[in-house]
């Protein structure tokens, strides 16, 4: 595969609850996720969860890869934190110009009008308990993905949550 190439600029972004910066780049995707697999790997072993990763075929993603890799890890541990600790996987698909990023956890208790508020920014669903948190962590991934040029939704469906971030692949 051909090295990835730098492109000069980098964006920041001043939002009325954070303040952070992105390097514009194009990477393989695989350098952010074998980073995200080993850890997690690791930490789901211990806890006794289950853990699972899709077949990826590589490519390049136009954006911030520590960022990506931030938003991944805030994915995960939501996962961990409100799941139901059985299983967790992460999968990948492509759709037009992107590579999507599913990160699954079992044991959702969200209703889908709570679902439509995950990425507002401090707000926390009726299944937090007394865990804790500031509600901004999904309010940030989603505002680092639209500034790479992607996005974030959510899906629930049979106990299963389900994130997926969509990545711009370099063009």
């Amino acid at each position: 595969m051909p090295p990835p190439r730098r492109r000069t600029g980098a964006g920041s972004c001043v939002c009325p609850h954070l303040r952070y910066f992105l390097k514009a780049t194009d990477f393989y995707l695989s350098q952010v996720i074998d980073r995200v697999t080993a850890y997690y790997s690791d930490k789901l072993k211990l806890t006794g969860t289950e853990f699972s990763v899709g077949s990826l075929s590589d490519c390049l993603i136009s954006g911030d890869p520590d960022r990506l890799e931030e938003v991944l890890q805030n994915i995960f541990e939501n996962a961990i934190k409100y799941g139901d600790g059985r299983e967790i996987s992460m999968s990948f698909s492509d759709e037009e110009d992107s590579r999507l990023i599913t990160v699954s956890n079992s044991g959702c208790t969200l209703s889908d009008q709570e679902l439509t508020h995950i990425f507002d920014s401090f707000w926390r669903g009726s299944n937090v308990g007394s865990r804790q948190g500031s509600g901004l962590g999904l309010y940030i991934c989603s505002r680092l993905m639209k500034e790479m040029g992607g996005d974030i939704f959510a899906d629930n469906s049979d106990e299963v949550m389900s994130v997926t971030v969509v990545c711009k692949k370099c063009g």
